[in-house]
């Protein structure tokens, strides 16, 4: 469980928690990345392109960046919005983890300025598996600076957290479908 700063309080976690389920929660028959299929998808771009809800998120997001990190890392595509957003929230500086290098340009998996002394925190979106959280991670140490923190937005309850976790990191969720309803009238989902 993600222990969560008190001084932003719960309503607005709430709240943000019931927009976000509002505007993405979508019901039907969908191929999950895992290959598993599900009855519901959150699709992360209908809440990550809702400036009030990305503000919110950020809002959110920011106390729970360690205060000695230095680089936000967000993952593309998902991830970017919402480095973008904590970047703006924060101050801090980021770069963009491509999921392959292009083969023309710099040719470089991150985008963007990233050191070996830094302290970088990955922002992911919906965390199913972990795997591109881990892709990422792994590039970010692979040029030398240290990876303090996985941070998600929702985490489907599915795995991610304990194969990132098994990885070597630390990690944390702003939602976890093991605690919160995905009903229309979201919030917390009752202990037991």
């Amino acid at each position: 469980m993600t222990s969560f700063p008190a001084e932003l309080g719960p309503a607005l976690r709430a709240r943000t928690w019931a927009r976000i389920v509002r505007a993405a929660v979508l019901r039907g028959s969908f191929t999950l990345s895992s290959g598993r299929h599900s009855s519901y998808y959150i699709d992360k771009y209908l809440f990550e392109t809702d400036p009030s809800v990305l503000r919110d998120i950020a809002r959110l997001l920011a106390p729970l960046v360690p205060d000695t990190a230095t680089r936000l890392v967000g993952p593309a595509l998902g991830g970017v919005p919402l480095a973008t957003a904590l970047a703006l929230e924060t101050g801090l500086p980021f770069v963009i983890a491509r999921s392959e290098a292009k083969p023309y340009g710099t040719g470089r998996l991150l985008e963007g300025r990233i050191e070996a002394h830094d302290r970088a925190v990955v922002i992911e979106d919906v965390v199913t598996t972990g795997a591109q959280a881990l892709r990422a991670a792994h590039d970010v140490e692979a040029a030398g600076a240290e990876v303090m923190l996985v941070l998600a937005v929702v985490d489907r309850h599915e795995g991610g957290r304990e194969r990132i976790t098994a990885g070597g990191y630390r990690y944390e969720a702003l939602y976890d479908l093991g605690e919160w309803s995905l009903s229309p009238d979201a919030g917390p989902a009752p202990p037991g």
